[in-house]
């Protein structure tokens, strides 16, 4: 650990948790931000039930940010922006 703290003096705050995440757990990790959104109760079921199918689909072990990222994914794939509903 004593290296890390060595080899982090120029580093980013984000790169400096990264590699610490790398030496405790021998996984790469990427930077990561925690987003907070304000929801109506009455939306709560539908954005639990498509994390919950997401889930199932994608795996049990994927992180429901994962699943939210997949979830946006599919949206966009599917949407028309710019083109003219025939």
């Amino acid at each position: 650990m004593c290296n890390l703290v060595a080899q982090s003096k120029g580093a980013t705050e984000g790169r400096f948790k990264g590699e610490v995440e790398r030496h405790l757990t021998g996984k790469e990790s990427e930077p990561w931000e925690i987003v907070y959104f304000k929801l109506y109760k009455s939306q709560l079921p539908v954005i639990e039930k498509a994390l919950e199918t997401a889930g199932l689909m994608l795996g049990t072990d994927k992180s429901r940010g994962y699943c939210l990222e997949m979830i946006c994914a599919d949206f966009l794939a599917g949407a028309n922006l710019g083109e003219t509903q025939q």
